[in-house]
């Protein structure tokens, strides 16, 4: 599992728009947000459009934000590579959205839950883990924006507050 500090393990993963994507690829951004996601899990859609008004948000700051799905298709087809394409597609999503088939980078990364958020500053250092704030049901009722808070220190060249907190979701689908 990585650690506060922990340098990000590289990738090569397929993305649902025909290319493959390697972490290294973003060595020009100020930080790198990694989340493990996928189609099915009721809290991924809760947490959604949240996601993607933050990769909007923080795109002209020079954050990329890079959604990696590693669940067992066979176990939960809507989370086949296939229907991974068709969903990003229908959210209009401004990230890849990566398939880990193997469940190799998940296994790196220490990944359990969907979503969790791995950020990394320009290093690829791990500056925060965890869950992106503390409401699920209704983002109204947001009192702690975790990764908001956490992108904005990066961003800084700051360590963030919080570098850590427990993340709220499915567990990944393991073959």
């Amino acid at each position: 599992m990585l650690k506060f500090g922990d340098v990000a393990p590289e990738f090569n993963l397929p993305g649902v728009e025909g290319k493959n994507h390697k972490l290294a690829d973003h060595k020009s951004k100020k930080a790198v947000a990694v989340i493990f996601s996928c189609n099915h899990c009721p809290y991924v859609k809760a947490f959604e459009d949240r996601m993607i008004a933050l990769a909007r948000d923080y795109a002209p700051k020079s954050v990329q934000f890079l959604l990696i799905n590693a669940n067992d298709p066979v176990k939960y087809p809507s989370d086949s590579f296939e229907q991974m394409a068709v969903h990003a597609k229908e959210k209009n999503y401004p990230f890849p959205y990566l398939h880990d088939a193997s469940q190799q980078i998940a296994k790196a990364y220490g990944a359990q839950r969907t979503p969790e958020v791995f950020l990394f500053d320009n290093s690829f250092k791990l500056r925060y883990r965890g869950t992106i704030d503390d409401s699920v049901d209704d983002p109204n009722k947001v009192t702690k924006r975790y990764l908001k808070d956490a992108l904005d220190a990066v961003v800084a060249g700051r360590e963030p507050a919080t570098k850590e907190t427990a993340p709220v979701g499915c567990t990944i689908k393991w073959k």
